[in-house]
């Protein structure tokens, strides 16, 4: 069963083909442009602050080198530290990463509430790997975004295929940094 498609009113095209962040800054656009927003802080608003693309090796338990791909984009953190989920799946891009953290971004800013949005990720498919690969590839994913993480700049949290044990690793991982 194909992916049901989202049409918006405004051109009648259909989201599931587009680029997740271009189609994120055309609502962005339009909401800038209702709000009159300054010039100014559009452009800083329109840009993550920090996007980090990252190459994770690791040794399979059959002996195989696989690398994997790593994502964390922080959008912006001037309410506060960065918050969000990481997620681990075949489907990350980095288009939807940005696209997630600006989304975060705009709904803690919406709700008033003190961080700025962070997204991450992981290009794999957790189900075909053993608990000793994911717990590689989470630690060494850590150790690769370490330099933004921590209480006070950015603030990771569970999302698809990740749970408290990979967020447990993440922790022990930054603890030792």
């Amino acid at each position: 069963m194909s992916e049901p498609a989202i049409i918006r009113p405004d051109k009648q095209t259909f989201l599931a083909e587009e680029n997740p962040f271009e189609a994120m800054m055309e609502r962005f656009d339009h909401a800038a442009k209702l709000l009159n927003l300054d010039r100014g802080l559009y452009k800083v608003l329109r840009n993550p602050e920090k996007q980090i693309i990252t190459s994770l090796p690791i040794v399979r338990d059959n002996g195989e080198v696989e690398v994997y791909t790593g994502y964390r984009v922080l959008y912006n953190t001037s309410r506060g530290p960065a918050k969000g989920g990481i997620r681990f799946d075949l489907n990350v891009t980095l288009e939807e990463v940005k696209a997630l953290a600006a989304w975060m971004t705009w709904k803690c800013a919406l709700v008033n509430i003190p961080f700025g949005g962070a997204k991450g990720g992981v290009v794999c498919d957790p189900t075909t790997m053993s608990m000793a690969e994911l717990e590689k590839v989470t630690r060494r994913y850590t150790s690769s975004i370490i330099e933004t993480l921590g209480p006070d700049s950015d603030v990771p949290a569970p999302d698809v295929n990740t749970n408290e044990r990979v967020m447990a690793w993440i922790m022990d991982t930054y603890s030792m940094h």
